[in-house]
C-alpha cells in the first residue's frame, strides 16, 4: 500500500525501468561479443569456411542464440563489417569533428594514422578485408558501396587540398589513397613474419611509434622551398635550350 507521498508507486515504476536498461545492456554485450568473434572468425576461415557454429563455440554461446540476433551469416557478415567501419569513423570523429586541423596534410594524416592504430591494436580488420579482396563477390559490392566510397569521395578532396598545400606527392589521389592502406596495414599482415624473421614484434609501441614515423617522413615531408625553386629553374633551363636548339636547326 503507498503512503501519502506514493513512493512506493514510484519504486515500483523504476524497476521495471531499470530491468529493461539491464535487460539492454546485456544484449548489446551479448552482441558485441557476437561480432568480435565472427569478426575473427571471418578474418581466420573467410566467409565460405567459417560458420555460425564455429563463431558460437568461440564465445561459449548456444548456436540458436547467434541466430536469433542474426538470421544468416549474411546478416552477420555485414554487421561485423558496420560493426568494424563504425568504430573507425569513432576514431576519426574524435580527432576531426571538434576542432579540425586548419591544414589538410594534417586531417589525412589524422584519419590514415587512425587506421593504422586500428589495424595495429586489431589486426584482425585487415585479414577480414584481405579475405573479400581476394576475389570480386556480392559482399566486396556491398562493402564498396556502403562502406568505401562514402569514405573515398571524403578523402580524395583533402588529399587534393593537400598536394596543393605541396605536403603530399603530385600523384593521381586514388593511387596515394591505396598505398595509404597499403602503409597502414603492414605491421598487421607481416606480423607474424616480422616475430618469425627478426623476432620484431608489429604490437610493440616502440615499433608501432616508430614505423609510423617513418610513414610521415617518407609521405608527409614537404618539399623545400630551394628544391622547388631549383626543380622550376632546371625546367625553365630545360626548356629554353630546347628553345635554342629549334632556332639553330631552323637558321640552319
Amino acid at each position: 500500500m503507498a503512503d501519502s507521498t506514493g513512493s512506493r508507486s514510484v519504486g515500483n515504476k523504476s524497476r521495471p525501468t531499470e530491468l529493461k536498461r539491464a535487460e539492454q545492456q546485456r544484449s548489446q554485450e551479448t552482441r558485441s561479443a557476437i561480432l568480435n568473434a565472427a569478426l575473427a572468425e571471418f578474418a581466420s576461415k573467410g566467409f565460405e569456411a567459417a560458420s555460425i557454429r564455429s563463431i558460437a563455440d568461440r564465445i561459449g554461446l548456444q548456436h540458436p542464440l547467434i541466430t536469433y540476433h542474426y538470421r544468416s551469416k549474411d546478416d552477420l557478415w555485414q554487421a561485423v563489417a558496420e560493426y568494424v567501419f563504425e568504430r573507425i569513423r569513432h576514431e576519426w570523429d574524435a580527432y576531426l569533428t571538434d576542432t579540425p586541423p586548419a591544414m589538410a596534410a594534417d586531417r589525412v594524416k589524422l584519419v590514415y594514422r587512425s587506421l593504422f592504430r586500428f589495424t595495429v591494436d586489431f589486426p584482425e580488420f585487415h585479414r577480414f578485408m584481405l579475405q573479400e579482396f581476394l576475389v570480386y563477390s556480392p559482399r566486396l559490392q556491398w562493402l564498396a558501396d556502403t562502406v568505401l566510397k562514402p569514405l573515398i569521395s571524403w578523402i580524395i578532396p583533402q588529399i587534393r587540398e593537400a598536394q596543393d598545400e605541396h605536403t603530399l606527392p603530385q600523384v593521381e589521389p586514388i593511387l596515394l589513397h591505396y598505398l595509404m592502406i597499403s602503409l597502414t596495414s603492414t605491421l598487421s599482415g607481416f606480423g607474424p613474419e616480422m616475430l618469425a624473421t627478426s623476432n620484431v614484434s608489429a604490437s610493440d609501441p616502440k615499433v608501432v611509434e616508430a614505423y609510423w614515423q617513418m610513414v610521415e617522413a617518407l609521405v608527409f615531408s614537404k618539399q623545400p622551398e630551394t628544391q622547388r625553386s631549383d626543380t622550376v629553374e632546371s625546367r625553365s633551363r630545360k626548356s629554353g635550350n630546347r628553345t635554342r636548339v629549334s632556332a639553330r636547326a631552323k637558321n640552319s
